[in-house]
């Protein structure tokens, strides 16, 4: 774990609803100010999916981004994951590197992460920033994560090919040189999360927020990322439709904003939650 890099917040203290267990999960924390919880998505980590904007966000806030099993600085669990269990390690990492209260970003997994984070913890969550997320996965998204995750056990390589084609627009695809594009597959292929597998099993077997959506109760904005081909743009739009009094905004990248539109993507967080404050 990192030790913390910036001074806590000050916040006031509220009860959670649900008792909280102590973290596993490694960790970094950066800059100073309001807190904000990272919640990365599957086969990711904190570094390959918020790394391209944590300076930006970092400047306003407090920022608290554990990894997941099995990802970054986290061992790979020993047991399957479950949504509840992974909610409330994330938001336990936070209050034990001192932040009482946050706002929770999540990306694709991330989203209904932190979506049961906050409808467990909700004296702790102030706000939500959901990026190219999902309540529920359809038979299309589940097909599509059963084919990357049978190809795990294949080859990395076609992992690789297979997540880059849903997971880049077609736009960015098509700007890469070929001699680039092998490189970039064959660097990829050599960095995949080994918790991938427990992650992908999760979004398989136990992820549904749908009926949280409507008891949320803080701002909360909603990002389409509207070339996306793996998390569609319905997915994007159920979840803004369903949480009262969200906002909606887009970016015009594939699933991977961080890669295509790093600056845009963290003009929305910070734009946002510091309007949420006002």
């Amino acid at each position: 774990m990192t030790s913390n890099e910036a001074s806590s917040p000050i916040n006031s203290l509220a009860p959670a609803t649900t008792s909280l267990p102590v973290s596993t999960l490694g960790r970094i924390v950066r800059g100073s100010g309001p807190g904000l919880l990272l919640a990365h998505g599957a086969g990711g980590g904190i570094d390959a999916n918020y790394g391209p904007v944590l300076d930006t966000l970092a400047a306003q806030h407090t920022v608290v981004g554990p990894d997941y099993p099995g990802t970054g600085r986290t061992p790979r669990a020993t047991a399957p994951l479950d949504l509840d269990t992974l909610a409330d390690e994330l938001v336990a990492t936070a209050v034990e590197e001192g932040l009482d209260t946050f706002a929770v970003a999540g990306y694709s997994l991330g989203s209904p992460v932190a979506v049961r984070a906050a409808t467990r913890h909700p004296d702790r969550v102030t706000a939500l920033v959901l990026t190219a997320g999902f309540a529920h996965p359809d038979p299309r998204f589940l097909l599509a994560v059963r084919l990357w995750r049978d190809l795990l056990d294949a080859d990395p390589r076609q992992v690789a090919a297979f997540t880059a084609l849903l997971a880049f627009s077609a736009p960015a695809l098509e700007a890469f040189t070929q001699d680039d594009l092998d490189a970039a597959l064959d660097m990829a292929a050599a960095d995949i999360p080994p918790g991938t597998p427990e992650h992908l099993d999760l979004v398989l077997n136990g992820v549904d927020v749908r009926a949280d959506l409507a008891t949320l109760d803080v701002p909360t904005l909603v990002i389409s990322t509207t070339l996306d081909r793996l998390v569609t743009p319905h997915h994007h739009r159920q979840l803004a439709d369903a949480i009262p009094g969200a906002r909606y905004a887009e970016i015009a990248t594939g699933h991977l904003p961080f890669a295509e539109r790093p600056a845009e993507w963290a003009a929305l967080i910070s734009d946002f939650l510091t309007e949420s404050r006002s």
